[in-house]
């Protein structure tokens, strides 16, 4: 493949997917990785990390729900009563020994707290969860969790979000979840919620 077709289709894999890895790039491009690298320095692409760092840096809007550091993953794209995207990168407290698969609970966990973390309100809790692990995670694979509002019912009290989380291009998760929020009708005092329930 001619160098100048080659640095297309690697700025195009680069925008379609900001944290897919040099190795993968290689895989995808049947080239070497410092080829790839070489080319990314050509291009002025930075690495995966650095992608990942500015993307982070980028205004968006901040979770109101529960405080950031409970959300499971690192949020790098948040639009509130939208959409959102997180990153959890699997490491060796999140898997089996034996195996080195991921404990499911942490995919639902990512996907959970970015769905919560999306509603525009200072309550949000997950009523009820719909999911499906479409195949196992392992050691060292990063999880790209992308959260969606479908709708918003209810005098606004009940959104409906769905999340996908992928490893590279594959859907590994997939749930739907229900999330109660107050819509206004408690106000934080003390540490107490004052609402409204007549």
């Amino acid at each position: 493949m001619p160098k100048r077709q080659r640095h297309q289709q690697l700025t195009q894999f680069i925008e379609d997917n900001p944290f897919i890895t040099d190795r993968e790039l290689t895989r995808l491009l049947k080239v070497s990785i410092q080829t790839i690298r070489l080319d990314r320095m050509e291009l002025g692409i930075p690495e995966v990390r650095e992608r990942m760092k500015l993307m982070a840096e980028r205004s968006y809007d901040s979770v109101r729900s529960l405080p950031l550091h409970e959300v499971i993953g690192d949020i790098v794209d948040l639009e509130l009563d939208k959409s959102g995207i997180s990153l959890f990168e699997i490491r060796q407290e999140h898997v089996f020994s034996r195996t080195s698969i991921a404990r499911g609970h942490h995919l639902f966990a990512q996907a959970n707290s970015l769905a919560v973390a999306v509603i525009d309100d200072a309550i949000a809790l997950t009523v009820t969860a719909d999911i499906r692990f479409l195949r196992p995670v392992r050691l060292g694979e990063k999880c790209i969790a992308k959260a969606y509002v479908k709708s918003i019912s209810g005098e606004r009290s009940k959104s409906k979000i769905e999340c996908f989380t992928y490893v590279g291009e594959e859907m590994v998760f997939q749930g739907n979840f229900v999330i109660y929020r107050s819509a206004g009708e408690g106000e934080y005092e003390g540490g107490e919620v004052i609402a409204d329930r007549n």
